[in-house]
């Protein structure tokens, strides 16, 4: 060897020769089943390519490799193993100049074969299959680096040498790397276990991956899971992609989320558990890349989320419609369940990825979200629920305000016209409105988490008489102008959401306490002077609700009311420390204590509490008072004029949009108290004649808008500013005359048209009307 090595290096033109020769020998040795001199053969063709690194090599490599290919093809485990060893050898050598004409497309096949061994030995099948592995671990070394010669990304090499190393990465136990990158394996393992082998191939294998054929290297993954079913259960899928993100350069991570998501779309009409597993793979890929770059696929990934979202829940609306009796309900049963999987790890994914990114990001995210959330009588949102019906929007109501809530967990915002703009508030606040205590109690949370911005909500957690609120260290700041002006805009739309959620007949504890914390909370992050009125008006205004019951609610809940009034007053009142409105409020609650229990909430919200059968018939030392509330403010500076003005919440378009009872439709007529009213006697002489063209300017609206808001406005500022009695004076007087009018219109009477043709068509610019039967009417004394 010595003597022909050094006649190698001499000449070097004479290599060509040497290795057609030795691969001639060879073959006819591997023929005849001669191991020792293929041995041999095969020792020569190794320190020979060890021992000359000229540019006269390139014919003797193909001669080499020839040969290689040789042992390969046998059948004998130990010259194949030979074969590997010896190109293992050969890829570890750099060459100073790429062969573009070598093609490994063999080898490939080859060594992916080998790692599939089946021999019936199991310690020769354990050392086949490292072969096999160490083999497309040299194809890769020696192809990749070539920029130049990319053909071991083209798919169907990928397609062998991918599912190869995941077959036998299967029995490595799985390595949880939530909070980091899965330990590399000892070089003692990577010899001895194909599992261990085979995951730092794969691993080496993606490190190397480009932007161009990145793709290729993961699609093979899927394959693979789809073939062999290992999406249910999914452990092995998650620590296939654990080793993907953590093995990739950090700004291709958003590549392997776009594949998962397309798989999701590809396997969306498959098994619940199956799409399940699928989101919990992403889950993991997610946490990994919300650390790093994910790229232009966050909007991609919601909307792809929320798709699959819907899709589930209508899956489940479908089940439920078309479930029978007996085994098939079982069946139906528990596919239901399987899909509330797929939606809790929907809402999982969804919360973990928002909750990661950046505050700009997450603002849009919740924009995004809210837009598909659907409210009855609107079009406004984008999902498509034409296929749910009630139950199953419902239930879509209920998994977007769950994503919507993981996505504002620990969202802080310097001011709250950031957390809560007008474009996030009025859609936020429609479900709120809704027949369903459960979407009331998530949009109450949600706006927790927007408002609590110094982490104080966990000291309010559960409604009670706090005895000494200092207790809590509740931490507060001084009230920004850009809060104090969000409370002039948004103030009495909040107010009218709290009032209105409290009269709700289907509440539970539960929305009392989440009540009481979103009273609390604007006390401490949004409480001024003004709206610390504001809030004691309401307060009061929830109490003579309770006591004068117009909306007809049970006991129960009346007492809930009182209980929620009395915790807030008693926590308000230590807040803005006046004591003598300390002192009305713990005597009101001393005497509850002794004589009504049920009126607060340490009672009230206890199994078995015994319930009043009235409330008409208490003392008023039970209740708080107004004028005792107004002169102990008023005492300390507070401006308690407002007090004194009842507290009426507004009427929106929300009440008709929402299936509940509205207070619109408890109010029939509406009295508009203005400056210098008209007195009744006036009022037969300015009475309006009705003519043509009055009801064209009746049709025709467009142009009263203005006037309208003026009209509102005077209204607003008459109730928030004119003495007590003057108010109750003009209603009393308005009342009158309204009842006169209504008895006077009652009288009319009324008789058909003495023949068809007497109809009347009215004609404007807008609309030609119908015919509209004209009667005679008598009007006594209205003209």
């Amino acid at each position: 060897m010595e003597k022909l090595t050094f006649y190698a290096v001499s000449a070097p033109e004479k290599l060509d020769r040497i290795g057609s020769y030795l691969a001639e020998r060879l073959s006819r040795d591997v023929v005849r089943h001669r191991s020792g001199y293929v041995l041999i053969a095969m020792e020569a063709l190794d320190q020979l390519l060890m021992a000359c690194h000229s540019q006269s090599i390139k014919p003797f490599v193909e001669s080499f490799l020839h040969m290689v290919a040789k042992l390969l093809e046998s059948g004998e485990p130990k010259l194949q193993v030979l074969g590997t060893n010896s190109f293992v050898k050969f890829a570890n050598i750099e060459e100073d100049t790429p062969s573009y004409h070598r093609r490994y497309d063999f080898f490939v096949s080859r060594f992916s074969a080998m790692c599939h061994s089946c021999h019936s030995d199991p310690e020769i099948r354990t050392e086949i299959r490292i072969a096999g592995i160490r083999g497309i671990q040299g194809v890769v070394r020696k192809t990749v680096n070539d920029e130049l010669r990319a053909t071991i990304w083209e798919p169907q090499h990928m397609d062998k040498i991918v599912p190869s190393l995941l077959f036998n990465m299967q029995k490595i136990e799985e390595v949880d790397s939530r909070t980091g990158p899965p330990p590399s394996p000892s070089a003692a393992d990577k010899e001895e276990n194909p599992a261990v082998l085979a995951e730092n191939c794969f691993r080496e294998l993606l490190g190397r991956a480009t932007f161009g054929n990145m793709n290729n290297a993961v699609r093979p993954v899927f394959a693979h899971l789809d073939h062999h079913k290992l999406w249910d259960p999914n452990e092995f899928a998650v620590h296939c992609f654990k080793i993907i993100m953590y093995s990739i350069q950090a700004q291709y991570s958003h590549h392997v989320i776009q594949e998962i998501l397309g798989h999701l779309d590809a396997r969306k009409k498959d098994s619940p558990r199956v799409r399940a597993g699928i989101i919990q793979v992403l889950l993991e890929a997610v946490a990994i890349a919300a650390k790093g770059s994910i790229g232009p696929t966050v909007l991609e990934v919601f909307n792809t989320l929320l798709k699959h979202l819907r899709l589930s829940v209508e899956f489940e609306a479908n089940d439920l419609q078309g479930g029978s009796v007996g085994s098939t309900n079982l069946n139906s049963s528990s596919k239901d369940n399987d899909e509330k999987i797929v939606q809790n790890a929907i809402i999982q994914t969804i919360g973990f990825f928002g909750s990661n990114l950046p505050d700009y990001q997450r603002s849009e995210i919740m924009m995004f979200i809210m837009g598909r959330v659907p409210v009855f009588g609107t079009s406004t949102h984008t999902l498509d629920i034409s296929q749910l019906g009630d139950l199953g929007t419902r239930r879509i109501q209920i998994m977007l305000l769950r994503s919507l809530l993981m996505v504002t967990s620990g969202y802080k915002a310097k001011t709250i016209v950031t957390a809560l703009p007008g474009s996030f508030l009025d859609p936020l606040l429609s479900p709120s409105l809704m027949e369903d205590y459960e979407l009331r109690q998530l949009v109450l949370e949600v706006m927790h988490n927007l408002m609590d911005r110094h982490d104080n909500r966990a000291k309010l957690r559960g409604i009670r008489i706090i005895p000494d609120v200092a207790d809590l260290k509740i931490k507060r700041e001084k009230i920004c102008r850009q809060d104090t002006s969000f409370m002039k805009k948004n103030g009495q739309q909040l107010y009218r959401h709290i009032y209105l959620g409290c009269k709700e007949e289907d509440n539970v504890q539960k929305n009392y306490e989440l009540l009481y914390t979103s009273l609390a909370l604007i006390t401490i992050e949004l409480a001024n002077e003004d709206v610390v009125i504001d809030l004691i008006r309401l307060a009061i205004a929830l109490q003579d609700s309770a006591i004068i019951n117009e909306d007809n609610l049970p006991m129960f809940h009346r007492c809930g009311i009182m209980a929620l009034v009395a915790a807030y007053l008693n926590f308000v009142s230590q807040m803005i420390a006046v004591p003598a409105f300390c002192q009305h409020v713990s005597k009101v609650i001393e005497i509850r204590t002794m004589e009504a229990p049920y009126f607060l909430p340490e009672h009230i919200f206890r199994d078995k509490c015994m319930l009043p059968k009235s409330l008409e018939k208490h003392d008023k030392n039970l209740y708080f008072l107004t004028n005792k509330i107004a002169e102990s403010l008023g005492g300390s500076g507070y401006s308690v004029e407002r007090l004194s003005v009842p507290y009426v919440p507004q009427v929106t378009d929300e009440d008709r949009l929402s299936r509940r009872k509205s207070i619109v439709d408890t109010v029939s007529i509406q009295v508009d108290i203005l400056p210098n009213s008209i007195p009744s006697d006036d009022v037969v002489s300015n009475t309006e004649e009705i003519t043509f063209e009055a009801l064209k300017k009746a049709i025709d609206t467009s142009g009263t808008e203005e006037q309208e808001k003026e009209k509102r406005r005077l209204v607003i500022e008459k109730f928030q500013k004119a003495p007590f009695e003057e108010i109750a004076a003009q209603c009393e007087s308005k009342a009158n005359l309204l009842h006169d009018r209504l008895a006077q219109i009652l009288e009319l009477t009324i008789r058909p048209p003495p023949s068809p043709s007497g109809t009347l068509t009215i004609t404007s610019g807008h609309a030609q009307y119908q015919s509209i039967p004209v009667y005679e009417m008598k009007f006594p004394d209205l003209y």
